[in-house]
């Protein structure tokens, strides 16, 4: 690999290819005015492969699935925080963890990013219940991305990265590492599963219903029409009251047509 090529501009014809792969493989919606992000974003990942010609490079997607998931990592952005949008965390606590009884409790974060958020779900899991593993509580985490599900599976995270956490509960669910690296306790992973998922590959694999669903800033990266379909498989895919949460700016299209109720900031509960 050599990281010396330096792609030429991106051309419209190019950008509409890059366009429609990213719209047939993951579902993504890209505007014009977003050329010059995805152009820098793809001229990077080329010239970590030392290519120069995006033909090339596009051409190359139509046969390797491997560089797909580079490709579309390149144009989605793993940003992520703990208990980011604190307001959610409050609800899934008081709705599905405050009166939970013994029996399963089944939770999924749609879009886990590099860990942060299901963690966060876990964390408000064991304040709550805090034998959550004996009592069959589980949580699944999925990502179109691999590289990011790695590193989440790892649960390894920078001071930096952990000052989301209240400083108590750092040292209850963090060990600090020999390289200064803050890695989450067994007693957290032991709840989560992670799996790489394509939320717009059609059918999903799971067979099990959700007592709630985190999916924050997804939903901004689809076109009208896979926001629509991926609200009504949510809704299939959770119980009755069962609680969807979506990101602060994603307000999609009227949610309360779709068999969901409004209960709280970009909170909504299946009828």
């Amino acid at each position: 690999m050599t990281d010396l090529a330096r792609p030429s501009p991106l051309g419209d014809h190019d950008f509409k290819t890059i366009v429609d792969i990213a719209a047939r493989t993951a579902g993504l919606a890209i505007p014009e005015t977003k050329k010059s992000l995805v152009q820098s974003r793809i001229a990077r990942r080329m010239r970590q492969l030392g290519l120069s010609d995006y033909t090339d490079y596009l051409s190359s997607l139509e046969t390797d699935t491997v560089e797909i998931n580079h490709f579309i990592s390149a144009l989605t952005t793993n940003v992520s925080h703990f208990f980011r949008e604190a307001h959610h965390f409050d609800d899934f606590a008081q709705t599905h963890l405050s009166h939970a009884a013994a029996g399963k409790l089944r939770f999924w974060s749609a879009g886990c990013s590099n860990g942060q958020e299901p963690y966060s779900m876990a964390m408000t899991v064991l304040r709550k219940l805090p034998q959550a593993a004996a009592q069959d509580v589980r949580i699944l985490a999925t990502d179109i991305d691999p590289a990011v599900i790695e590193r989440a599976k790892q649960g390894a995270y920078s001071k930096q990265e952990i000052a989301g956490v209240p400083d108590g509960e750092q040292a209850r669910f963090f060990e600090r590492r020999a390289d200064d690296m803050f890695e989450v306790k067994p007693e957290l992973k032991s709840l989560i599963s992670f799996r790489r998922l394509n939320l717009n590959a059609g059918k999903w694999p799971m067979s099990g219903h959700f007592d709630a669903i985190f999916c924050r800033n997804v939903m901004i990266y689809f076109n009208d029409d896979t926001q629509r379909a991926l609200i009504e498989h949510f809704r299939a895919r959770l119980r009755p009251g069962g609680s969807l949460y979506l990101g602060h700016s994603e307000r999609v299209h009227p949610i309360e047509g779709s068999g969901f109720t409004i209960t709280g900031v970009t909170t909504y509960r299946k009828s």
